[in-house]
């Protein structure tokens, strides 16, 4: 059955999409699985494939804006009858064997893009409302795109469609609402129960926001570093730290888990984080925004830049879920295929060029941020250790700090109180 293809909402903020390019033409065969066009973001470029084995056959929007869920095209068999969803957007019949039309503004499909005012029947406000269906999402069919019971009730119906039935039966039981899950293709049981464990991870993590104004002082503090570098006062620390102890954790667990040096540095960093909440602020007119919780932003070199995923609630984390979700993150920045929620909300950032070599290095802060960790190469050192001369795998690790919210004080403390829970993580567990 021919069928629309919309754009898609990828990421909970995302309200348009760009299409940039097609990758299919109208009368191509089409496989499940197939790229079909790319959509760029305001920060990525993602591929949309077909859901879905057919014949493109008509492309609605060659490229441009368009609006999430709005058709762009239409899949469907190479002989079927493709009129009806020609009328309802509006777009021209030639070669269907109905009258030609000019094809019109994508604005058509529903009265939500007119200036926030909804065009639809009382009747159909109704059902929405009782049906719990937001309404600025449903494509008119009426006169002049208007939006009628029928499109509401049909919507509810495409939707249901979207979740198994045994996801349903799960969602049901678990309390969660299927609606609030982001995904172009069916809900399965699996997406139910991890939606469940995020929205408990995250009552737990209770993530809190504080606001408090500046003191005179530190006012004075903010003006005059602003003068002296417009975007940042940014001053450098580096200190010397030895990971043998870290060593011993990957040995000892790998047999359970695969974790690598910048998994255990996240959940170190994470949790002394919360000891110095100015290191995990950021700066807001003048306001200074600390925190309860701690959404490490850990960057990742691509061929043509620098982009930082981040780990959602990682002081909360333990270190497998960490290991996992930091190498999930990492695969998808580099298969493009991370989404606006993945980069966002980040709070604090780890940079690691060690694996390049480098002793040494000065990372810029992610703003609006007010500090980045980098990580630098390990290499075996002589040291002496209980008087003796010894072999030991040492690490330099370089902050970078907003001076208008972290003294040199605090983070020389900062530094410190890393190094000590590096070298002996045990102290976390006091």
């Amino acid at each position: 059955m021919a069928e629309f293809i919309v754009m898609p909402k990828m990421g909970l903020t995302m309200t348009e999409g760009i299409i940039s390019n097609w990758r299919k033409k109208e009368g191509d065969p089409v496989k499940k699985g197939d790229i079909i066009f790319d959509v760029e973001t305001d920060k990525l470029t993602n591929e949309f494939d077909s859901k879905r084995d057919g014949i493109l056959r008509k492309i609605l929007v060659d490229n441009g804006t368009v609006p999430v869920l709005a058709p762009v095209a239409i899949i469907g068999e190479v002989d079927e009858d493709i009129s009806e969803l020609l009328r309802q957007t509006g777009a021209s019949a030639k070669d269907e064997g109905t009258d030609e039309k000019q094809v019109v503004n994508q604005d058509k499909r529903s009265a939500a893009v007119r200036g926030g005012r909804v065009k639809a029947s009382p009747r159909a406000k109704k059902i929405a409302q009782d049906l719990g269906v937001d309404i600025f999402l449903v494509a008119g069919t009426g006169p002049d795109g208007s939006i009628t019971e029928d499109d509401v009730r049909n919507y509810t119906e495409q939707e249901k469609k979207k979740v198994s039935p045994a996801a349903a039966v799960i969602a049901d039981k678990l309390g969660v609402d299927v609606n609030n899950i982001e995904k172009d293709t069916r809900i399965m049981k699996e997406d139910i129960v991890r939606y469940k464990i995020s929205e408990e991870l995250e009552k737990y993590a209770s993530p809190q926001e504080f606001r408090r104004p500046m003191s005179t002082m530190r006012r004075m503090i903010s003006e005059r570093m602003l003068e002296g570098k417009r975007i940042s006062p940014e001053v450098s620390y580096n200190i010397k730290v030895d990971t043998t102890a870290m060593k011993h954790l990957r040995e000892d667990v790998k047999d359970e888990v695969k974790i690598s040096y910048n998994d255990i540095l996240i959940k170190i960093v994470s949790e002394t984080l919360l000891e110095f909440p100015f290191l995990n602020s950021s700066v807001d007119g003048n306001e200074i925004i600390t925190r309860n919780y701690v959404n490490m932003g850990v960057a990742v070199a691509l061929t043509d830049g620098l982009i930082v995923p981040v780990v959602k609630y990682a002081n909360v984390k333990g270190l497998k879920d960490i290991a996992k979700e930091a190498k999930e993150l990492a695969e998808k920045a580099r298969n493009n295929e991370l989404s606006p929620d993945d980069l966002k909300g980040g709070t604090f950032t780890i940079s690691n060029i060690g694996m390049y070599g480098i002793e040494s290095f000065t990372p810029i802060i992610n703003q609006p941020q007010a500090a980045i960790l980098g990580i630098n190469a390990i290499a075996d050192e002589v040291k002496v250790v209980d008087g003796e001369i010894a072999i030991r795998p040492m690490m330099n690790i370089s902050l970078t700090a907003d001076h208008r919210v972290v003294d040199g004080a605090v983070a020389a403390e900062f530094m410190s109180r890393l190094k000590k829970y590096i070298e002996k993580p045990g102290f976390l567990l006091l």
